[in-house]
């Protein structure tokens, strides 16, 4: 079983930025695909950025040049720089990551961006 621990959400005001982070219990080798995902309130989870075991990322286009995957092999640990930060971003944001095909998924760290 694949444990992630998520930290580093919070309240900022709009403009502003955060930095989540995500350590997971196995190797970071071992993983396909690490990410972030959000959730707000009355909307579906939408994928926001992916990092593959190759550095390929993808990203969302609302967060395109705003927002950075990154990941830290010594540490097991992916991260999301997230920069000029809009109410539109509030959500709960969820770690995930896939290993031999298998999902895992944080349990959620809440983003509140005000105006």
């Amino acid at each position: 079983q694949v444990q992630l621990v998520e930290s580093g959400g919070g309240l900022v005001q709009a403009g502003g930025s955060l930095r989540l982070s995500c350590a997971a219990s196995v190797s970071i080798f071992s993983i396909n695909v690490m990410g972030w995902y959000r959730q707000a309130p009355g909307k579906q989870r939408e994928l926001v950025a992916t990092i593959t075991r190759g550095y390929r990322r993808n990203y969302a286009d609302s967060v395109k040049g705003r927002f950075t995957i990154s990941r830290d092999n010594a540490k097991d640990t992916v991260y999301l720089q997230m920069n000029s930060l809009e109410p539109e971003d509030t959500a709960v944001y969820y770690c995930y990551v896939q290993v031999f095909s298998e999902d895992y998924w944080g349990q959620g760290t809440q983003v509140t961006v005000s105006s």
